[in-house]
């Protein structure tokens, strides 16, 4: 296996950890919330929580902001922008969009794993203009048009 290096800034050591992969076989490494006190996100409703953390991510790289399947499944919590993305160039401290699909109000904690980070390699496109494109079975039919099964 082989490891890119992504350079991390935390605000406050003592306060938040850096992203951390919780298994040697983990894709994905868990983040927390950089809080001082509970914020409590109601039913039906987001909230941006802060990480503590910024990254310098290597060119060509994105870091993807990816919801924790425990939290999705026992509590109705996602990352709201699924999957988040944060670019090479940027800088400043990553937060967190986490949004409440139960039918109760949920707490976050200090210190409470939010999120994961996922390091993906990506390729840039180049849009080129053109009036008529190739035409394919499928065509223009989207939505469903194949059917549920």
């Amino acid at each position: 296996m082989s490891y890119e290096e992504v350079m991390v800034e935390l605000l406050a050591e003592d306060e938040v950890s850096a992203p951390h992969y919780g298994s040697e076989g983990a894709s994905g490494a868990d983040v927390r919330a950089h809080i001082l006190e509970d914020i409590i996100i109601a039913a039906g409703e987001s909230a941006l929580i802060p990480t503590g953390i910024h990254l310098a991510i290597p060119q060509g790289y994105e870091i993807q902001v990816r919801p924790r399947s425990g939290l999705a499944l026992k509590n109705q919590i996602t990352v709201l922008n699924t999957p988040g993305t944060i670019d090479s160039d940027y800088r400043g401290e990553i937060k967190v969009i986490l949004i409440n699909h139960g039918k109760v109000s949920f707490t976050v904690h200090p210190g409470m794993r939010i999120a994961q980070f996922v390091l993906a390699a990506y390729a840039k496109a180049q849009y080129v203009r053109k009036g008529d494109l190739a035409s394919t079975l499928r065509g223009s039919g989207g939505f469903g048009h194949t059917g549920l099964n």
